[in-house]
């Protein structure tokens, strides 16, 4: 394995300079103030471009660096309908963001409880705090290891390998640059290392293809031998179709089956409970990804703290609607410069044209080692690029740790100070509140630490992190979009829908741990708890889904109307004129015309990657 080079060394420092520079300034800046607008909303003074690479750069971080190339080595591009639900962001842009900037909210369940009570407030910061510590903590702090494990193996302290010395390292320096400046310093510096990390992706992404053109397919040698003018293609061109040909088709291909290939079409689950289990655990089926998928991505664009934490420190409601066409637009770049670099390094490993990459993804059978591809990327950064490009993608590497991480750390912080301590402590300074903010963010990381070996235990990082939201997501996807399409709904509709879903989530999550932490450990063939764990996730999430639909609506009809007149512009059923007014002057064409390019873009990517 290459070692990093001292020019490779170089360019990572300047990185770590540029960094805590920027915090530095975010954090004499916000000194001024001391005020919780300043710390966890920047003053509501981001400019459009630093929303839109804010979202973008927090939103793609170590679960798509380790996670989505990995899961691009092991499926293909299955997961990149996740990645084309930048549609979810144009959703934002034009439904949620007028009524989220006319409210002037610090945080999302702020939002709820002014459409409906104060207890669904405390319910969905309960949940959501939750989330972040299965998700966006644990993920990122993992991720942080894999990453370190790869780039220095041999590194040991006081009994510890390169993966924890890894995780707890991103931790820390991502910790203090968030802890000084708040969200000012998460979002200029997400805007630094958006820049970082795309092109540092898109160097993997050339150089991968540019290897495997040295190395073409059978089917491209017989093809340049009919046709001679071929060969003189870019190496990068004829990686492109060695990549089809040593992935295949069905790794090129969106839509899975709902049954794997070599299954019989009959189910008996009590004659044959193991057939049963391919049935509810096929790999990505078009079914769970047409309906589920959408699920989860309008929930972690449109209603996520973590996300739209960064809109509402837009300016005006066009500022935060332009960041999130930006956003948007950002979003479709992960299915090249991350699913297909972790393909390519598939290909270089079967091919046989990288001989550690065929050692670590391969076992004796041939057989692909799913925990292994999880350093597909990592690995592929040190095998092909040269000196003084891999300091630039290890910079990368650590921008989209750090920024992910530095995201959760500002978000976690203001869930709890906002929506718990200000409501314990309401006399509270705003310096105490923001010191308080910065306890509670250390603690989530402790927490955050203890979950990592669930993690270490799953099949993938990516299907790890996208079992996770599929389990908590339903419920607060469906309270916050019935909410303002529908004032009928009421506080006690959202209150049982919120707890219904949060406890089959937690319920599904009680079952599969076991499994995935201790080794060797599983429940009887057949049994109830067996079906419950082989029950797809994203099947389970639609029942979540439909469960609380229907509990919402049920409860909602079943007790007192709301008082209407308190919800005045937080539906669209009681905006005024003035409301519609106001949205209406804050877009103008070229606002139409990058959302239809998006769009158009999106559809276009789902046209090519059918096989």
């Amino acid at each position: 394995m290459t070692a990093l080079h001292v020019v490779d060394w170089l360019v990572i420092l300047g990185y770590f300079v540029i960094v805590f520079g920027i915090a530095w300034w975010a954090y004499l800046k916000e000194k001024q103030s001391q005020t919780t607008t300043e710390y966890f909303l920047a003053g509501r003074n981001l400019g459009w471009w630093v929303i839109g690479a804010a979202v973008f750069s927090s939103n793609i971080g170590s679960e798509h660096l380790v996670g989505l190339a990995g899961s691009g080595a092991t499926d293909g591009v299955a997961m990149a309908h996740y990645e084309l639900h930048a549609w979810c962001l144009l959703v934002l842009a034009w439904v949620m963001v007028p009524f989220y900037m006319r409210s002037k909210v610090f945080t999302m369940p702020e939002f709820l409880e002014r459409r409906f009570s104060p207890v669904n407030r405390t319910v969905l910061s309960i949940i959501s705090m939750v989330a972040y510590v299965l998700t966006k903590l644990a993920v990122g702090i993992f991720a942080g290891g894999v990453v370190f494990a790869v780039m220095i193996p041999d590194v040991t302290f006081m009994g510890l390998d390169s993966f924890w010395i890894g995780s707890i390292l991103v931790i820390v320096l991502t910790g203090i640059y968030t802890i000084m400046g708040g969200m000012r310093a998460v979002a200029y510096t997400s805007a630094i290392q958006t820049v970082i990390l795309v092109v540092g992706s898109a160097c993997v992404m050339y150089f991968g293809l540019k290897a495997l053109g040295h190395f073409p397919t059978p089917e491209m040698i017989a093809q340049m031998k009919l046709y001679p003018e071929l060969a003189a293609r870019p190496d990068f061109v004829k990686g492109w179709e060695a990549l089809r040909g040593w992935a295949g088709s069905e790794m090129f291909n969106l839509w899975k089956p709902m049954v794997p290939d070599g299954v019989a079409a009959t189910w008996a689950p009590v004659r044959e409970p193991t057939r049963m289990a391919w049935y509810f655990n096929s790999n990505y089926p078009w079914i769970g990804m047409l309906f589920c998928a959408p699920i989860i991505g309008l929930w972690y664009w449109c209603t996520d703290q973590y996300i739209v934490q960064r809109v509402l420190g837009a300016q005006n409601e066009q500022v935060a609607r332009r960041g999130s066409i930006c956003s948007a637009a950002l979003k479709l770049l992960p299915v090249f410069i991350f699913i297909i670099p972790g393909m390519i390094a598939f290909a270089l490993a079967k091919s046989g044209q990288s001989a550690a990459l065929q050692q670590n993804f391969f076992d004796e059978n041939g057989q692909i080692i799913r925990d292994n591809a999880q350093q597909a990327f990592p690995m592929l950064v040190t095998q092909i690029l040269p000196v003084g490009v891999r300091g630039v993608v290890v910079a990368g590497l650590l921008a989209a740790l750090m920024s992910s991480l530095a995201g959760a750390f500002n978000a976690s912080a203001a869930l709890f100070t906002i929506d718990f301590y200000s409501k314990l402590r309401p006399l509270a300074s705003q310096k105490h509140v923001v010191w308080v903010g910065r306890v509670a963010t250390t603690i989530m990381v402790l927490i955050g630490l203890l979950w990592i070996p669930v993690i270490r235990g799953g099949k993938g990082l990516y299907d790890y992190l996208q079992g996770i939201q599929s389990y908590l997501a339903p419920p607060i996807f469906v309270v916050f979009f019935l909410g303002i399409f529908s004032k009928r709904l009421n506080a006690k509709g959202c209150l049982w829908a919120l707890i219904v879903g949060f406890a089959l989530g937690l319920f599904r999550l009680a079952v599969d741990t076991p499994v995935k932490l201790i080794k060797d450990f599983s429940y009887a063939e057949g049994s109830f708890f067996w079906i419950m764990n082989n029950i797809y996730f994203q099947y389970y999430s639609l029942i979540i889904f439909l469960v609380c639909i229907g509990v919402m609506v049920l409860v909602s009809h079943l007790t007192q109307e709301p008082a209407y007149s308190k919800i005045d512009g937080l539906t669209y059923e009681t905006l005024t004129d003035e409301d519609r007014r106001m949205s209406r002057t804050s877009w103008n064409m070229w606002d139409v015309i990058a959302s239809g390019a998006v769009v158009a873009a999106i559809l276009a990517a789902y046209l090519y990657f059918r096989g």
